[in-house]
């Protein structure tokens, strides 16, 4: 018994080393390591049968271990140092997969070539952090631990957006984006196409739709501030992809077991597609209208839906919004195999239609008692448009008010409220929550991020659940993040606010429930951020920075508390205006009171004595605008 307890203790130690050194992203479902490590040869031979779909399968596991190691790979069957194999184990589903690495050899197993390109993403994360590298890399040794691994995904919608309207970003930006989220696991690309800044995709018969809506003048600081653009003022900015571009995207993405899910939105957000063609408003001073570069056209004190000051949608009443979305959506259809079309519903301001004379015809007409009502008139009709096309309708939860179309799919965004009615209601349901899922909110205190209207910090994103309790989860399809781009103006900047949120979405929708534990999650990606510096992507370093709660008491003193997302960091101040280290004064978790004189408050942040995030400075003016006065009685 005593060497059965010594034994077990041996192998218990070997499996927590093993398991402390693997950093996966998302985490697999199971994951057994052993004794030892695999070593890459100098020369690699991959084995993997004949199949179409695993082309890019190999080119991109050949690429990832020949550009960082200098080693020679090729494709054979004998003495095989990786074997990619197809299977027919009913465990593992469309996307599931085993990773056996031995001392020896590698072998992944699957019953879809998708299955195999997410265990190869797997696989690369087990070898160091330089096979991130884009270029040769010497001095490493690049070894794998052993281990054994089955893995399979929680949801089938594994979904990243990516707003391309308010900002164009081009053709290879796209595929930039798509290579990084593969990574991870993601499956779907949320393509938002159109909007009032710019429309993005080229529609045969409808040039102005590109010649016009996909150019603003371009403007820089604060989006929803800017002036309104001058007479003047050159519309050379912004850009669109033409169908060959779509082409070639939608391809580049198959390769990659990536479906794209195309947006139009409809019938608000459309400004510019009014700009190009003024007939399809309601409005009479649509004709002046232009595509909008980030002045105020909206009214949001009463909150949503908003006050338009400028009518940025369709009208439901006029005919030829339909034979323009008929032709719209013959084109979308032709052009994305996905079987959904986002038809967007959102957000539609209806202060214009109240007032139009057309609009209240139709309400006669067609027996209708509100604007709501309305608006799912425009969608009922705009769901039989899409389906004629013979493709699936999906919008957002907005499309729920006044009736929603018969076999709509519904992507909730505000809360998780719509979906769960949605999915009682026997709907598709895509979960997609302000709560946890906006990533292009501010993750850090405003102090420090550039500025928008809400916050959402990475702990808290680490919560998404896409299957709420009491749901069916017959009717949750999964979830996804959204990054919109009002305030993200290139690529680098999309980084930071994709990563490490996007981590943690990720691992919301792929990993089982009862694997996720936050502590074991952050450990995970200070690897990956590790990782990310080798590969020279940007991320935020947000999480280990404080947010602030401030409070003037009866002594007119601020007195500051500060709160953190990782409990191993140590926070150090200064109030003389210089700048602190870990030799500073440290914050123990007691509100620390501000000096009389002082003009500010600096917080460096540590784990053991490596700086982590940056220096975060609080400015007196800014702890005046968000103090509330505490009175001891």
């Amino acid at each position: 018994m005593k060497r059965l307890a010594l034994a077990a203790g041996i192998f218990s130690c070997l499996f927590s080393f093993g398991q402390n050194n693997i950093a996966i992203i998302p985490a697999p479902v199971s994951m057994v390591a052993g004794a030892g490590n695999f070593t890459l040869p100098r020369n690699i031979i991959i084995e993997a049968p004949f199949d179409a779909g695993l082309k890019q399968v190999t080119a991109v596991l050949k690429e990832r271990l020949s550009v960082p190691t200098g080693n020679k790979v090729t494709m054979g069957k004998a003495n095989a140092t990786i074997r990619l194999a197809l299977t027919g184990d009913a465990k593992m589903g469309k996307e599931g997969y085993a990773l056996s690495v031995t001392t020896k050899n590698i072998t992944i197993k699957a019953n879809q070539p998708a299955g195999l390109f997410y265990g190869v993403q797997t696989l690369l994360q087990l070898f160091p952090k330089e096979i991130e590298s884009a270029k040769l890399v010497s001095g490493v040794k690049w070894t794998a631990p052993v281990v054994e691994i089955n893995d399979s995904p929680r949801f089938g919608w594994r979904g990243l957006m990516f707003d391309v309207a308010r900002h164009f970003f081009t053709k290879a930006e796209v595929k930039q984006f798509i290579d990084d989220m593969v990574r991870y696991k993601y499956n779907l690309l949320h393509l938002h196409l159109t909007d009032d800044e710019g429309w993005r995709i080229e529609i045969k018969g409808l040039p102005k739709l590109t010649e016009v809506g996909a150019w603003n003048v371009k403007k820089t600081g604060y989006f929803g501030t800017f002036s309104p653009p001058a007479a003047d003022e050159p519309k050379d900015y912004g850009g669109f992809y033409t169908q060959d571009d779509i082409r070639e995207i939608v391809q580049y993405a198959k390769e990659r077991f990536v479906n794209i899910l195309p947006e139009i939105d409809v019938p608000g957000h459309s400004l510019a597609a009014v700009a190009s063609y003024p007939e399809l408003s309601c409005t009479p001073a649509a004709n002046t209208y232009r595509v909008r570069s980030g002045e105020v056209i909206m009214d949001w004190s009463r909150g949503a839906p908003p006050i338009a000051l400028v009518d940025n949608t369709l009208c439901p009443a006029n005919e030829k919004v339909y034979d323009f979305l008929d032709k719209v959506m013959t084109q979308v259809a032709q052009l994305f195999p996905f079987e959904y079309i986002h038809v967007g519903g959102d957000e539609c301001p209806k202060n214009f239609w109240e007032k139009n004379d057309q609009i209240k015809a139709l309400m006669v007409r067609e027996n209708l008692k509100s604007m709501e009502e309305v608006q799912s008139y425009f969608e009922k009709r705009l769901e039989k448009i899409v389906e004629s096309k013979g493709k699936k309708f999906l919008g957002w939860d907005e499309i729920l008010e006044g009736g929603l179309a018969p076999s709509a799919a519904v992507m909730s965004w505000r809360g998780v409220k719509g979906g769960i009615e949605a999915a009682k209601m026997k709907h598709e349901v895509v979960m997609s929550p302000t709560t946890y899922a906006y990533l292009d909110y501010m993750q850090g205190d405003v102090v420090m991020e550039p500025r928008i209207y809400a916050s959402l910090r990475l702990k808290k994103t680490y919560e998404f659940d896409p299957l709420p309790e009491g749901v069916d989860k017959q009717y949750i399809k999964g979830g996804q993040a959204n990054l919109w781009s009002e305030q993200i103006y290139n690529m680098r900047h999309a980084q930071y606010m994709l990563w490490p949120r996007a981590f943690a979405i990720a691992e919301s929708v792929w990993s089982p429930k009862e694997k996720k534990n936050w502590n074991n999650f952050f450990s995970r990606v200070e690897k990956h951020f590790e990782r990310y510096d080798v590969a020279e992507k940007k991320y935020a370093p947000s999480v280990y920075e404080p947010a602030f709660s401030i409070s003037k008491g009866a002594d007119s003193l601020y007195h500051i508390a500060l709160n953190k997302e990782v409990d191993a960091v140590d926070l150090y101040y200064s109030f003389d205006n210089s700048f602190p280290d870990r030799f500073y004064p440290k914050y123990t978790d007691k509100p620390i009171t501000m000096p009389k004189d002082a003009v500010n408050l600096r917080v460096a942040s540590y784990i053991g004595n490596r700086q982590v995030g940056r220096i975060v400075t609080m400015p007196v003016a800014e702890m005046q605008a968000r103090t509330r006065v505490v009175v001891k009685k």
